[in-house]
């Protein structure tokens, strides 16, 4: 069992909490690699190819986390359980991403656009971004999405992911810039054949 002071620091490591951690937000804008760690040595495709692995299994992990949950309890606690996970880690994500990547604060749809880009998603999903003519409205679609492909290719109806994704979405929106508003146009069970999500973004 973690000690209370372990407790407290990963607790701050996951809400960004500098006042804990250090106001040098060091802890998610460096990575310090011995020089006998495997990685250290690798080609930028290895690290590509490494990166790539890293993202599946932190889904697999997701999908894990709430099969385990939806077996102990049911599926509308894991639903519920999913929905407050996924509203912890979307912000935590957004700070690392800003912060690793110098995107500013506050720095409207254009900030928000940049930092999808740079989600984990990114890596192993099929994304794109469209701006309205006047640059007023951003819309985010996923064209591919892993999850939804897997249970496609088994025949099962897609997840209801809907509830979950809005709090995502809108999480993450507002920790890059609070005044961001965040509108659902599609997502299952509201979806098309053949669509998966898709978000619009403006600001208030």
């Amino acid at each position: 069992m973690l000690a209370v002071s372990e407790v407290q620091f990963w607790h701050a490591v996951l809400v960004g909490n500098t006042a804990y951690l250090g106001t040098d937000r060091s802890y998610v804008s460096s990575m310090s690699i011995e020089p006998n760690n495997a990685f250290a040595a690798m080609t930028r495709d290895d690290l590509l190819r490494a990166l790539e692995m890293f993202a599946k299994n932190w889904l697999a992990h997701d999908g894990c986390w709430f099969l385990a949950v939806e077996e102990r309890f049911d599926m509308e606690t894991a639903v519920d359980l999913d929905a407050r996970s996924w509203k912890r880690f979307a912000a935590a994500e957004a700070r690392r991403i800003m912060a690793t990547f110098h995107i500013p604060e506050g720095g409207g749809l254009e900030s928000l656009e940049k930092a999808l880009s740079l989600r984990l998603y990114a890596v192993i999903n099929s994304q794109r971004t469209e701006w309205s003519d006047d640059r007023q409205r951003l819309r985010f679609f996923m064209d591919i999405c892993r999850v939804q492909e897997a249970r496609r290719r088994k025949d099962l109806p897609d997840f209801p992911c809907k509830s979950v994704g809005t709090v995502e979405f809108e999480t993450f929106a507002a920790t890059v810039d609070p005044r961001i508003r965040t509108t659902c146009l599609h997502c299952p069970p509201d979806a098309a054949p053949g669509q998966y999500c898709g978000w619009e973004f403006t600001m208030k």
